[in-house]
C-alpha cells in the first residue's frame, strides 16, 4: 500500500507539474498576442496624432546617463514628438529613492533634444510596467498612448495597456543592438505571468496621488525645489 502511495504521489507530481507548464504557456500565449498591436514604422504608418508617448522607464548609470536602452526608447519619443504625431511626452520609471532617479535623467536628456519643457510629463512611481500603465490611464487620464520600448517588452505592456481601457499602439525603440537582450527576453516569460495575474487580480499600485491634465503643463509633475 505504501508502495502505491508513493508512485501515486509521484505520478500527480508530474501531473502537477505538467499542467502548471502548459497554464503558464497559454498565458504567455495570451500574452504575447498583443503583438499584433506594434505598428511596422510608426513614423510612416500612425496617421492621427495622438494626447502622448508613453516612454517606460530603464537602467540608468552614474552621472543621471541614460542606459543604450533607455536612450533609444527617449530618441524614439523625440522622432515621434518632432513628427507631430504626439502632443506630450510621458516618462514613467523609478524615482523611488534620492540616489537613483529615471524620469529627472530623462527629463535633462528630453530637454537636450530640444523637446518643450511644458510638454514633458513625469510619473515618478512607474516601479514596473503595469504600475506605469496603470497609472497613465488613472493618473494622467490617457486613454490614448503611443507606447515607446524595446520590441521585446512591448506586447506586455500592450496587452496590460489594452486591459486597462487605454487605446494603445506600440512604437519599436529597436536602435541598437543591446548586450544583455537574450537575457531580457528570459525575464519576459515571467514578467507575462505577473501581468496576467495584475490583470486579472485588478491590483491596484501602492502610489497613485493627484491627477494630471495632458493638455496642461507638465512642469507640474516635475519635483517642487
Amino acid at each position: 500500500m505504501a508502495k502505491f502511495n508513493r508512485n501515486s504521489y509521484f505520478r500527480w507530481s508530474i501531473y502537477l507539474i505538467v499542467f502548471s507548464f502548459w497554464i503558464f504557456w497559454l498565458i504567455g500565449l495570451r500574452v504575447s498576442a498583443y503583438d499584433r498591436f506594434i505598428v511596422d514604422d510608426c513614423l510612416a504608418d500612425i496617421r492621427n496624432e495622438r494626447p502622448a508617448a508613453l516612454v517606460l522607464g530603464a537602467a540608468v548609470y552614474s552621472g543621471n546617463v541614460p542606459s543604450p536602452v533607455f536612450a533609444d526608447r527617449l530618441d524614439t519619443a523625440v522622432e515621434l514628438y518632432q513628427a507631430g504625431l504626439v502632443r506630450k511626452i510621458i516618462v514613467s520609471g523609478d524615482h523611488g529613492g534620492p540616489n537613483y532617479d529615471e524620469v529627472n535623467t530623462a527629463k535633462d536628456y528630453l530637454i537636450g533634444k530640444d523637446i518643450p519643457a511644458n510638454d514633458i510629463f513625469l510619473d515618478h512611481a512607474g516601479f514596473n510596467t503595469y504600475n506605469s500603465m496603470y497609472r497613465a490611464r488613472n493618473v494622467f487620464k490617457a486613454d490614448s498612448l503611443l507606447i515607446v520600448t524595446q520590441d521585446f517588452h512591448l506586447a506586455r505592456s500592450l496587452f496590460i495597456a489594452k486591459k486597462l481601457g487605454v487605446d494603445a499602439w506600440g512604437c519599436r525603440a529597436d536602435r541598437n543592438f543591446y548586450m544583455n537582450i537574450k537575457n531580457m527576453k528570459n525575464r519576459e516569460k515571467l514578467a507575462n505571468i505577473k501581468a496576467w495575474l495584475d490583470v486579472n487580480l485588478r491590483v491596484k499600485p501602492r502610489f497613485l496621488g493627484s491627477s494630471f491634465d495632458l493638455e496642461g503643463d507638465g512642469r507640474e509633475t516635475w519635483d517642487k525645489l
